[in-house]
């Protein structure tokens, strides 16, 4: 086993963060899953092992299972062949870990992003204005609690008329 002195390790865990931070979620491919908060830990193991903390979104998510997969496939790639990558519950993720860059690539692509702070009675009574990703207005109505996929809501803007996804706080 080589030795490893601190800036090694330093270099190492940036690279390996680097191309973890880099793979983006596959129902949504304008995030990286640093963009989501999902990636939640990337450090090094035993032998120089790196090994990689990812938070899930929901609870059966069906993405984390592929998220996962492209975690190893990045790190394979980027020279970490024996890298660990493990789903934790905890902390629980929410969409509070969510970066600003995140959520303005979201607005960006026509998802109305999640509120800060909202807190879970959210998911299905949002108390505050979601505003329309397209006009910017306010004036927006819930058409189904259910969009395109399970972590985003069905919205209309009463202004523009456009449909539009809301990203659900959790």
């Amino acid at each position: 086993m080589p030795e490893w002195n601190e800036a090694d390790l330093a270099s190492k865990r940036r690279r390996a963060y680097e191309a973890a931070a880099g793979v983006r979620d596959p129902e949504i491919p304008v995030l990286t899953i640093a963009d989501l908060g999902i990636l939640h830990d990337v450090s090094i193991g035993p032998g120089g092992r790196i090994d990689v903390v990812i938070l899930p979104t929901y609870s059966g998510c069906p993405a984390m299972g592929i998220i996962q997969i492209e975690v190893e496939t990045a790190l394979a790639r980027a020279g970490f062949a024996h890298a660990n990558v493990r789903l934790s519950h905890s902390p629980p993720w929410s969409t509070d870990r969510m970066s600003d860059e995140g959520r303005e690539k979201l607005r960006a692509c026509g998802i109305a992003p999640p509120s800060r702070g909202a807190g879970k009675r959210s998911l299905f009574e949002t108390g505050e204005e979601v505003a329309c990703p397209r006009c910017g207005s306010p004036g927006t109505e819930r058409i189904s609690e259910f969009g395109s996929t399970a972590c985003k809501a069905l919205w209309r803007c009463t202004s523009c008329r456009e449909p539009f996804d809301y990203f659900k706080c959790i």
